[in-house]
């Protein structure tokens, strides 16, 4: 038996050098070591159409299972490029023209360090740091990677100039547990932050980004702020210059949209887990064929990159301090119910001691990570969910295989021609990505909300919370003449600008009025989970029993 002193902080038995040395001999010595038995097949071979093929389950590898030194390289691959798209689709819109309209050597810079950054971010919430003399940790200690979310676009779009780079620490991590999961499991009579308030408010960040990438998939999102004009896209000096929403854009949308859905029908797993990237790489290939692509920024972008080369000057911008308490709030939310979707798939616990020190370590990790992203010049990161996908379809939830995942990454980011291709890329290729990539965050937040039971009260405040919301959303500028102050007080000033640009954002006003709502509205105890139908003339209800569903969240990307 283990004694004290070979037992590690999460009652895992400790490796000495010894054992260390000599397990990485075999590991790259041997052919076990390199290769195990896996069967690869499994992961390459696709389901060709009018073919037969037998199902296969491939073995499960644990959180610290021994993984082929071949397949921990492949696996973490397929990891970077499952996350690839949502990595860098944040700068490219926040850069690009429809955003801050960076130069090309900053435009390719954000890329390339969102990258970066990245995957030396989500080391620290894989290593998972313990900070000595306390019971807390920094970091899940799972495969979990970070990213920007996509909810950071929603505030950043109205003010990108100015956009904040210091964001509030997550002390709700230092909260005891039974506090803690008032946010995700409904063990309070009445939570403060349910699936009832969180899921109109992911499904609003998803419909608001839709707009964008529509716009992009018509030829871009700056040249179609006024269709009527049809202006050329993306200018009149691009090589293949068009109106906005010309049939060719339109086409060139729709390959990637078709080749997403081709790759999860008949691709192997390994392309299903990265088919949104495959659909760009193969919508990219069409486009430079048909003289869509300038290569001059390519050829003038510098053969490397990192952190730092560019520097932007820190400060404080009052108006967002408001709105951006409140994406802090969401992207909390999110974080735990993605750690937790994380230790499912995973096969671990998703209760007791250890899962809530993960929960904790990844709250506070995504404060420490979301603080140095911002300090590295690139927007706040915090976890992402599109990596329980890959555990799930390739069996895989191995730190191994997430530490080259990290690796991966990075090299992508360091050659920065890499990242200038990407910033080359039509804005209508890049919006049928970005179309289906904002879709799936808006089907996170229908599945939250489909975790909510029925009742006649949730069924009002999610009526409530989400009307004004999608108004807002779907005319963001209704509010912008409510206050029209004109003086000399920069203070007042300064707040109602903070106001303006929370009423901006329909996700903002419907967790804040979700919120309200779901303490000023009481319980009914007679009210239980209902499909209520009329069935006779004097529109008497029929009440059918349904079951009450769990309550988690989903990280969006």
């Amino acid at each position: 038996m283990d004694g004290p002193d070979q037992i590690g902080p999460d009652h895992t038995p400790k490796r000495t050098i010894s054992d260390k040395v000599r397990y990485a001999v075999r590991t790259f010595t041997t052919r076990e070591g390199l290769l195990g038995d896996y069967d690869y097949g499994y992961l390459f071979i696709p389901r060709l159409p009018f073919t037969k093929r037998a199902r296969k389950s491939a073995p499960f590898f644990g959180l610290d299972d021994r993984v082929p030194v071949v397949l921990a390289l492949i696996l973490g691959l397929q990891h970077a490029l499952a996350m690839l798209a949502g990595v860098i689709s944040p700068p490219i819109l926040l850069g690009g023209s429809g955003g801050a309209n960076f130069g090309d050597d900053l435009y390719q810079y954000l890329v390339s360090t969102s990258l970066i950054v990245s995957g030396l971010l989500s080391v620290v919430q894989m290593f998972r740091f313990h900070i000595k003399g306390t019971k807390y940790y920094i970091g899940t200690g799972l495969l979990s990677v970070v990213g920007t979310s996509f909810s950071t676009i929603t505030v950043a779009q109205g003010a990108f100039s100015q956009m904040l780079r210091r964001p509030p620490w997550h002390l709700m991590s230092l909260l005891p547990p039974r506090n803690r999961h008032v946010l995700h499991e409904q063990q309070d009579p009445r939570p403060r932050l349910p699936p009832l308030v969180t899921g109109p408010t992911v499904l609003l960040i998803g419909a608001s980004l839709i707009k964008s990438a529509m716009q992009d998939w018509a030829g871009g999102a700056s040249c179609g702020a006024d269709p009527s004009a049809r202006a050329m896209c993306p200018s009149a000096n691009a090589p293949h210059p068009l109106p906005w929403g010309s049939p060719e854009f339109i086409g060139l949308g729709f390959l990637v949209f078709v080749t997403i859905i081709v790759c999860e029908r008949w691709g192997p797993p390994i392309l299903k887990s990265c088919s949104v990237i495959v659909g760009l790489l193969v919508g990219s290939i069409v486009a430079a064929a048909c003289n869509y692509f300038d290569s001059s920024g390519i050829a003038a972008a510098p053969v490397a990159s990192f952190a730092w080369v560019h520097t932007f000057p820190l400060s404080v911008y009052p108006p967002l301090i408001l709105p951006l308490l409140a994406l802090y709030i969401v992207i909390m939310m999110e974080s735990i119910g993605d750690i937790t979707a994380t230790c499912d798939v995973s096969r671990l616990q998703v209760e007791g001691d250890t899962f809530d020190s993960r929960i904790q370590g990844g709250v506070l990790g995504n404060g420490i990570t979301c603080l140095l992203a911002g300090l590295m010049t690139i927007s706040p990161m915090s976890v992402f969910a599109q990596n329980n996908g890959v555990i799930a379809l390739t069996k895989c939830a191995n730190r191994t295989a997430g530490y080259c995942c990290c690796f991966f990454l990075v090299i992508m980011g360091i050659f920065s021609k890499f990242a200038a291709a990407l910033v080359a890329i039509p804005s209508s290729v890049l919006g049928g990505m970005t179309a289906f990539l904002f879709s799936s965050v808006a089907v996170s937040g229908l599945r939250i909300i489909g975790s909510v039971p029925p009742t006649r009260r949730n069924r009002f405040i999610l009526t409530a919370s989400f009307s004004i919301g999608m108004g807002v959303t779907l005319l963001p500028e209704w509010f912008s003449y409510f206050f029209t102050y004109k003086g000399d007080n920069h203070a007042l000033e300064g707040l109602i600008n903070a106001v303006d640009l929370v009423m901006e954002n329909g996700f903002a006003i419907s967790a804040i009025l979700g919120i309200f709502l779901n303490l000023f509205i009481p319980d009914e105890p007679d009210d239980v989970p209902a499909i209520f139908e009329s069935t006779n003339s004097d529109d008497a209800p029929v009440q059918t029993d349904i079951p009450e569903q769990s309550s988690t969240t989903t990280k969006i990307a």
